[in-house]
């Protein structure tokens, strides 16, 4: 759970960034492309959150579902050993 908030957290500063770099950029003469890179780094921070958050959930909920989640071995937890 911490890492959500952590990955949130950034991409939030990261739009925030984003934003001004757009406002400077507009108030600037001919800086259209420090307009162009903040709104490009916005779409692709925008793109890495909605994959990390609804493609990686939905991915994990259809794999525990399987027979290949139930092997324990995969997840590096063997029966008898201490697996702290």
């Amino acid at each position: 759970n911490r890492a959500w908030t952590a990955i949130r957290d950034s991409n939030v500063t990261t739009f925030i960034v984003c934003g001004i770099l757009y406002w400077l950029g507009s108030s600037i003469v001919a800086s259209a492309p420090v307009m162009g890179f903040a709104l490009t780094l916005l779409i692709g921070v925008a793109v890495s959150m909605f994959t990390a958050i609804v493609v990686t959930r939905t991915l994990l909920r259809l794999f525990v579902g399987t027979r290949l989640a139930q092997r324990t071995s995969l997840f590096s937890v063997h029966a008898g050993k201490d697996n702290v």
